[in-house]
């Protein structure tokens, strides 16, 4: 893949509820898969397709997160905002993004990969003249994921509740944001990206047919175990 230069928000501040009976003392995004923190390997997958600023929000057991940086990435191009009080997936973003100067700037959960092409998801987020893009998944038999109805023009037309889905497209928590025209918004300090502003503004999506997972229940983590090998 051709590299570029581009910033990414991950949002490592979850509390993992879910998983804290496999990794009961370590942030979501650290649990270990074959050895390594989940966060390394996508971070690392990241930095093959561009090098630019990283900035991790970080809420739940931060700290551990930011020991963690301090001695596997000393460099300047990693930066952590730190929620004193949770805000949201939308206040973290919204707070994150802000330390960025880049024009538009990639936004990823810290306990999913979706190994999408990201300058095929730059390209098209520019071509639509877009101010939010998000990547789907085509995925088949699921009911944990709300189904993503996209539209022939390329424009989300719908967000749909979770229920199960024998075949459809569902969000891949990978977007790209224009982030002056997000921060003029005047959104609140705290609120949820999904409910207050993606089901509320017009919103470009691409879909990627990548290697996805989610580490936040113990059975997909048990699978991370076994698919991902770096």
């Amino acid at each position: 893949m051709k590299q570029f230069e581009f910033d990414v928000v991950i949002l490592a501040g979850g509390l993992g509820t879910r998983l804290r009976s496999v990794v009961a003392d370590l942030p979501k995004c650290m649990a270990p898969v074959n050895g390594r923190p989940f966060l390394e390997i996508l971070i690392d997958k990241l930095r093959a397709q561009g090098q630019g600023g990283i900035i991790l929000s970080t809420g739940y057991l931060s700290e551990t997160i930011e020991a963690w940086v301090r001695e596997s990435y000393p460099d300047p191009q990693i930066s952590i905002f730190r929620e004193e009080n949770p805000l949201g997936t939308g206040g973290a973003i919204r707070a994150a993004i802000s330390l960025s100067q880049a024009e538009d700037v990639l936004v990823c959960n810290g306990d999913t990969l979706f190994d999408i092409d990201v300058a095929a998801l730059f390209d098209f987020h520019r071509r639509m003249g877009a101010e939010c893009s998000v990547a789907l998944k085509p995925m088949r038999n699921f009911d944990r994921y709300g189904r993503v109805e996209l539209g022939e023009d390329g424009w989300v037309s719908a967000f749909r509740e979770k229920e199960f889905c024998a075949d459809g497209l569902i969000n891949g928590g990978v977007y790209v944001i224009r982030r002056e025209a997000f921060l003029k918004l005047g959104l609140p300090e705290k609120f949820s990206f999904e409910e207050g502003y993606l089901a509320k503004h017009k919103i470009g999506g691409m879909v990627q047919d990548a290697y996805f997972i989610d580490i936040g229940i113990p059975e997909d983590f048990a699978r991370a175990q076994v698919e991902l090998h770096y």
